[in-house]
């Protein structure tokens, strides 16, 4: 399940989200060689981590298995203030279209060639559930430009921002992606299950048991 930790609710998840914060640093730092994000807390946090991010964590028996968080457009975010150069033209802005950034999943939950990991799906699908819900039709993505072919196939429509550029000693793409109850269908078909992924708002922190 995923679970949306807000200002609002975000007291509620310490635990997780310093499971989230960790699992960054691992994939981007110790993986990924992004030295510039290491800190020696192993926590990996920069200055989206405000009042305007909305986290999402993909939650199993208390762990954090998948991480990804969304930042509105219309305020500072990587495209705008630390990658600029990724968008050759006007820069999209506006209440529907919300920049996906620090996408994680445990490497232990990743998928196995081709297909997506249940956990891969769960985070996508929770993107489009809430956007769906909260009037966002449109994500910015910086990623490897491989994923662009595995992005229309899951049916996002996705629009480059300029060519590739190397960042970090690796290829990036800025894109944005739009999205409709078309993909989220194809991803739900895709997990072979059309049940809702995103918890219900009453349930506002994973379940735990006594003992």
């Amino acid at each position: 399940m995923i679970h949306i930790v807000t200002p609002q609710n975000i007291h509620l998840y310490q635990d997780e989200m310093e499971q989230a914060y960790r699992l960054r640093h691992r994939i981007f730092v110790d993986e990924m060689k992004w030295t510039d994000l290491a800190k020696p807390d192993g926590r990996e946090i920069d200055q989206f981590d405000n009042e305007h991010a909305v986290h999402m964590l993909c939650v199993a028996d208390g762990k954090v298995l998948g991480y990804q968080r969304m930042l509105p457009s219309t305020r500072p975010h990587l495209l705008s203030d630390i990658l600029p150069q990724l968008c050759e033209d006007e820069r999209p802005v506006g209440a529907h279209i919300w920049e996906w950034t620090r996408y994680c999943v445990d490497p232990a939950h990743r998928e196995r060639g081709r297909a997506l990991s249940p956990v891969a799906n769960a985070l996508l699908s929770g993107i489009v559930e809430w956007g769906l819900e909260s009037g966002i039709n449109t994500i910015i993505i910086e990623m490897n430009p491989l994923w662009l072919l595995r992005l229309v196939q899951l049916h996002f429509r996705t629009i480059p921002l300029g060519l590739p550029q190397s960042v970090g000693g690796q290829d990036v793409v800025a894109v944005t992606a739009s999205f409709d109850r078309r993909t989220l269908l194809r991803l739900q078909e895709m997990r072979g299950d059309s049940r809702r992924v995103l918890i219900q708002p009453q349930q506002t922190r994973p379940m735990r048991l006594a003992g």
